[in-house]
């Protein structure tokens, strides 16, 4: 992201943050009030996530503007949306690198459902250490520092699983589970932990299998956070959805993943015969 764009966004946010003060509420107030998601309003005010037009209007309106203000910011969303939006010099990426996971892991903390589709990578909260490590590894300009840092957060956050009140759905294709880095030893313990998770009461995980055909084609993978964010994962990053009609139509699409998927004994099923078969990659390796 240019200079220019990210010094803009926190000129937005900075603004937003000062009118919030103003008016005396906390963050969490004017989230509830703005119908937005707590970690939207940390971002927007952090200059971590350019707010929709949509959204800006709503916490315009939860903090009372009136037409002058309320165009002032518009105004600033607008700067920052003519700002020219560069590739960054690679001594840039390298140090941004260090933040990747930083969106998802700041709306996923917050969420007490938790709702992840992937077609070729492992969720990022089931991931084992090493397997993390490849994902990791495998971004452009990655130090082995900043790695260390990315795959230590990413393992701290699938800490989350574990606790009462929240709830984790997760829905692979079975290429996800057949798409691999490393080698089949890696792959066995990615798997024996996955049927670890799947045991969990707070966790339920679900697998397309091959044999049946997907109800729409994934470009994608995404995460739903609660009822009212989307975080979409690239190769370059993390982009945060917030605007309640492509929300709607995320959640939909989960829905008709996960009604294709097999759960319980017959996914632990599935989970076994993959086992098997990257059980007996190894042995032919090792030969």
């Amino acid at each position: 992201m240019g200079s220019e764009r990210r010094e803009r966004m926190k000129a937005l946010g900075a603004r937003l943050r000062g009118l919030r003060a103003e008016a005396g509420l906390t963050g969490a107030v004017l989230a509830q009030r703005a119908g937005v998601g707590q970690p939207t309003v940390s971002k927007v005010e952090n200059g971590r996530m350019v707010p929709s037009v949509h959204v800006l209007g709503r916490l315009s309106h939860a903090l009372g503007l009136d037409e002058a203000i309320s165009r002032e910011v518009h105004d600033l969303l607008v700067a920052v949306e003519a700002a020219p939006d560069v590739e960054p010099a690679a001594d840039e990426v390298s140090s941004d690198f260090a933040s990747v996971g930083v969106v998802l892991d700041d709306v996923v903390r917050s969420a007490r459902l938790i709702r992840s589709f992937q077609c070729v990578v492992l969720p990022a909260m089931l991931q084992s250490a090493e397997y993390a490590r490849h994902v990791f590894d495998s971004a452009p300009n990655a130090s082995p520092e900043a790695v260390g840092r990315a795959v230590a957060a990413r393992v701290e956050r699938q800490s989350l699983l574990y606790e009462p009140g929240r709830e984790s759905v997760f829905v692979l294709t079975e290429g996800v589970l057949r798409t691999w880095p490393g080698s089949p030893a890696l792959m066995l313990a990615q798997v024996d932990r996955l049927l670890a998770v799947e045991s969990l009461s707070t966790v339920r995980l679900g697998v397309i299998p091959w044999r049946r055909p997907v109800p729409a084609m994934p470009r994608h993978g995404f995460t739903l956070c609660d009822r009212d964010t989307a975080v979409v994962e690239s190769f370059r990053g993390e982009r945060v959805v917030d605007d309640v009609p492509q929300v709607a139509a995320y959640e939909d699409l989960f829905s008709r993943f996960e009604q294709a998927a097999v759960f319980g004994s017959e996914v632990r099923e599935l989970l076994l015969q993959v086992m098997t078969d990257f059980r007996d990659l190894d042995t032919s390796a090792t030969r």
